[in-house]
């Protein structure tokens, strides 16, 4: 049995403006510069025709990215990724926080790296059973076979309008 976690209040976003960190929704024509920080992340790429990115600045420098992707049946938090030289200051959550506030009145998924489950719950995510995940989220492991802890990710939701 999977345990439930709740949360009932989440951190405060303040698009903190720790000198020159910013944080901000990139726009269509910025996608390639998150796709150029994302190499060292399996590679990801943005879509802006069903993406949204969330990227935290030091000057003019990506330093942590964040995406929400548009399924047909849901969307998908996920290419959540701070570059190492860029850890432990608090880069994700700011990221994470932006994403969250922009996205708040959707339900969003997820997988979670299991390690990292504290650091969703944080934000009102929850964990929730592999079979409530909307089917499109949940064919990008169809690879686990139904292993999911094997391959050390737990599904997680956080509801809309919190």
């Amino acid at each position: 049995m999977i345990p439930i976690t709740t949360v009932t209040a989440t951190p405060p976003c303040d698009q903190i403006l720790d000198g020159d960190i910013k944080t901000r929704e990139l726009r269509a024509g910025e996608f390639s510069l998150a796709n150029a920080c994302w190499i060292d992340y399996h590679e990801t790429k943005g879509d802006p025709a069903s993406d949204r990115v969330f990227a935290v600045f030091s000057g003019s420098r990506i330093v942590s990215l964040a995406r929400c992707h548009r399924h047909e049946d849901g969307l998908e938090v996920d290419g959540i990724f701070t570059p190492a030289e860029h850890r432990e200051q608090g880069n994700s959550r700011r990221a994470v926080c932006a994403l969250v506030e922009a996205c708040h009145n959707d339900d969003l998924y997820m997988y979670a790296v299991r390690h990292l489950i504290p650091f969703y719950t944080r934000f009102g995510f929850e964990q929730i059973p592999e079979n409530a995940l909307p089917a499109k989220i949940r064919e990008r492991y169809t690879w686990a076979a139904g292993n999911l802890e094997g391959a050390e990710v737990q599904p997680m939701r956080r509801k809309a309008g919190l």
